[in-house]
């Protein structure tokens, strides 16, 4: 019987060595998610296109699922994304005023604490996770009314907030809680929104701008699959859009170091770029040594289409086929991952 015992403990899938388990929790007391009614869980956007006026649910989903527009190639695609999910309430008082609680979703600690209404996420808050792979961070936005603060330590169905409607386009009608999972682009965000932008972020590191959504509507039924899923295994089947050699100004990208998964190949061995490969939303999947000879970002890769890069790429990309080139707004989008702010000599060059 013992013996039986650890055959079968064998045959039990385990995390990989140094990640635990992300253990998630949805951040409301709507279930439609799990239940398989999606219709029922995001909430809808008013669109009018073509004359048709309309309250897609699909808009409230992670991805390119807004702005719509009919191209001569590949017919009517939306060209907006939207970095997270926009989740219903489903408890309302009489005065059409949500009354949803909004909780952790994981383990974590409240990193951001924002507290004014205005701009796109309104009052919004960010707990930083972190699962053996890197720091994580979940951003709640639109909240009427916020109960944590910075530095307090939360677990799993923590209660943060009270759903809203505060921030840009959002009414009474339409509240909801906006919810994110990021990695962060840069530690060094000050300087990148100095240069692009003139002066420092009032949200410091986390600024929007700094955040990488990743597709958390996905991963909360992926972990009801595989418990033990990682995120860097949720995103290994993730294929490259794009792919932009960097000057190399250090002996290891700074993105590689916060999160050593996304690097492959030998970064000890002599070469002259980093090879950053990116997902169509800009998502980074790998980081890899390259021979190639740059001054500036190019791009390597691209996937073929027929219509202009820049509906399938957020506007960073424009050309079309296997021809792109970084546009001004894509040439910022990188600037946030190439270490181009922080130039330290390598080895060879400070001898």
């Amino acid at each position: 019987m013992k013996l039986l015992l650890i055959a079968l403990l064998a045959l039990v899938p385990l995390p990989p060595i140094g990640a635990m388990p992300l253990n998630l929790a949805l951040p409301t007391d709507n279930r439609a998610l799990i239940d398989g009614k999606p219709e029922d869980y995001y909430m809808y956007v008013h669109r009018n296109f073509g004359g048709v006026a309309s309250k897609p649910w699909t808009a409230g989903m992670y991805g390119f699922v807004r702005n719509l527009k009919k191209t001569k190639t590949d017919g009517i695609i939306a060209t907006r994304f939207h970095e997270g999910l926009d989740i219903k309430p489903i408890k309302r008082d009489r005065s059409n005023n949500p009354l949803d609680e909004i909780r952790s979703i994981a383990d974590g600690t409240v990193a951001y604490v924002n507290s004014n209404r205005a701009g796109s996420y309104g009052r919004y808050l960010v707990v930083e996770h972190n699962w053996g792979d890197g720091p994580f961070f979940s951003l709640y936005a639109h909240l009427s009314q916020i109960n944590c603060e910075i530095g307090q330590q939360v677990l799993a169905g923590t209660p943060l907030a009270i759903m809203g409607f505060t921030g840009r386009g959002i009414n009474r009608e339409r509240a909801h809680l906006h919810l994110e999972l990021c990695l962060m682009a840069t530690d060094q965000f000050d300087a990148w929104h100095e240069k692009f932008f003139g002066g420092k972020s009032p949200r410091g590191l986390y600024n929007g701008l700094n955040f990488i959504g990743i597709d958390i509507a996905s991963l909360f039924l992926a972990e009801r699959q595989n418990p033990q899923i990682s995120i860097p295994e949720f995103l290994a089947t993730a294929n490259p859009y794009f792919k932009v050699a960097v000057p190399r100004h250090s002996d290891r990208l700074r993105l590689a170091q916060r999160y050593p998964w996304l690097q492959k190949g030998d970064p000890t061995k002599p070469s002259h770029s980093w090879e950053i490969s990116y997902t169509d939303s800009g998502i980074p999947i790998s980081v890899t040594p390259s021979a190639r000879k740059v001054t500036q970002p190019t791009i390597t890769f691209v996937r073929t289409t027929r219509s202009d890069h820049k509906y399938y790429t957020r506007g960073r990309l424009e050309g079309t086929g296997r021809k792109a080139s970084l546009t001004k707004s894509g040439k910022r989008f990188v600037a946030l991952f190439s270490d181009e702010l922080v130039k330290a000599p390598t080895p060879s060059q400070a001898q």
